[in-house]
């Protein structure tokens, strides 16, 4: 996980590095979306992380993944949103959804969620 958000930091500053307006607004676009609103951001990222799976970008759902356990989704929780994305996208997610098991399981041995040991 550490190496996904070095890189992932990384990259996002050479980004929002080169000063390009468009890309800026975007990156506060997102950023401005997943923040409280009539939604909680537990919601949001919830909802990210299913549409994520549906979309079937791995990078997203890692980064969901690990916003979700710092919010003290459970795994139970996780679990429906994974039932949520399979019913909306498909058997073609399936391989999504073993490696964000696989993550998830990662993210929670190291501690990553107040909620670890929650089901």
């Amino acid at each position: 996980m550490d190496d996904f958000d070095r890189y992932r930091a990384e990259m996002n500053e050479k980004l929002l590095g080169s000063n390009h307006l468009g890309i800026k607004r975007f990156f506060a676009l997102d950023t401005q979306a997943y923040e409280d609103g009539a939604l909680d951001k537990r919601t949001k990222e919830l909802m990210g992380l299913t549409a994520s799976v549906v979309l079937r970008c791995d990078d997203c759902v890692t980064y969901h993944l690990k916003q979700c356990a710092s919010l003290g989704v459970t795994r139970a929780e996780f679990l429906d949103a994974f039932n949520v994305a399979l019913v909306v996208g498909g058997s073609i997610t399936i391989p999504h959804l073993r490696r964000a098991v696989e993550r998830l399981d990662q993210i929670l041995e190291l501690g990553e969620s107040p909620a670890q040991g929650e089901e």
